[in-house]
């Protein structure tokens, strides 16, 4: 029989509903969609790697929810770096101490699992304060020392499930000099962030003393994909840049000194706030960063709207509605910059 998602299924609704009843799941309606995606997909192709692909990304991404569900109300940090970096390098005490100062402030650290600026990430957060979310690979990446006995480790077939991992999870970024894979991580952030497919976060690249790594990687930006138009002077709100990793840290915390996370509800923007803004901010704000507005709309203080009620945990906090352009997201980062100065 054909199946589909509305309620036409006739015995085969009522077994998942019966199964779903005996299993005592939650958001039932979301598990009834899953449930009826498998079936689906299994009418639908009988070509085996196809199916174990499908089984493996939602085992793996069901074991990812279960580790960080628990530490859902800590923020964390993403560390990307090298693997090749030694621990005698100036570099590795570097991520040390910025995760370290991260564990401090409460903050929760993810890295790769792996050694190099993986490992100075796990060292300095401590694995108390620590999530590692590895990759098998042919040549075996071992999980760190300081992660190897935690129960904070998640090892991954595929390497798209682990990169959803490493920024679903995640409040800010930070980058450490790396090879293919940071410059890959750091890229496909950035186009993420740059595409609004994930929401605004503190990203920020820490370079060594000599800033022969992102600096550079800086005038290539500007002086081959900006030349040539091929990105925005915009884009470059995206992301910070320093040498200092005390710097680093007082990066991320300004950028939640206000601004407390962000999402739609519809076609509408609506940033929480850790304070509500009295109406003169919010029309220094509305007159500075008016491109990012659609035309002939405003900025408004507001309550939680009701499609909000889902994430109950935040429905105290103030808002600042907008109707955002859909575009401009560089320029959405300058604004959360200046909205964090009121």
């Amino acid at each position: 029989m054909e199946l589909h998602f509305d309620r036409h299924n006739a015995v085969v609704d009522e077994l998942i509903d019966q199964l779903m009843k005996s299993a005592e799941v939650h958001q039932p309606r979301i598990i009834r969609e899953m449930i009826l995606s498998a079936l689906k997909a299994g009418q639908e192709s009988d070509y085996l790697a196809d199916l174990k692909l499908m089984r493996t990304t939602m085992k793996e991404m069901r074991y990812t929810n279960k580790i960080f569900g628990p530490y859902r109300n800590r923020r964390k940090v993403t560390i990307f770096g090298s693997a090749r970096t030694a621990p005698d390098e100036a570099i590795y005490q570097k991520c040390v101490t910025f995760a370290r100062l991260m564990a401090e402030r409460n903050w929760m650290t993810i890295t790769g699992g792996g050694g190099g600026i993986m490992q100075a990430g796990n060292e300095g957060a401590g694995p108390d304060n620590s999530f590692a979310v590895n990759i098998h690979l042919p040549f075996e990446q071992e999980t760190n020392p300081f992660m190897s006995a935690s129960d904070k480790v998640i090892v991954y077939r595929y390497f798209f499930n682990r990169k959803v991992a490493f920024l679903k999870e995640a409040q800010a970024v930070a980058l450490f000099p790396g090879g293919f894979g940071t410059l890959d991580e750091a890229m496909e952030t950035m186009t993420l962030m740059q595409t609004g497919k994930n929401p605004p976060l503190p990203l920020v690249m820490i370079d060594d003393e000599a800033g022969d790594y992102w600096e550079e990687w800086f005038d290539f930006i500007k002086k081959t994909l900006l030349r040539r138009g091929l990105i925005s002077g915009e884009d470059f709100g995206l992301f910070s840049m320093t040498r200092d990793p005390v710097e680093a840290v007082q990066i991320i915390d300004d950028f939640y000194r206000v601004f407390h996370s962000s999402r739609f509800v519809g076609d509408t923007l609506v940033i929480r706030l850790n304070k509500w803004l009295d109406n003169e901010q919010v029309a220094i704000l509305e007159s500075e960063f008016s491109e990012i507005l659609k035309p002939g709309t405003r900025l408004r203080m507001t309550s939680a709207f009701e499609r909000e009620k889902d994430q109950p945990d935040l429905i105290h906090l103030p808002r600042l509605a907008l109707e955002f352009n859909q575009r401009s997201y560089g320029l959405l980062q300058a604004f959360i910059r200046q909205l964090n100065q009121l």
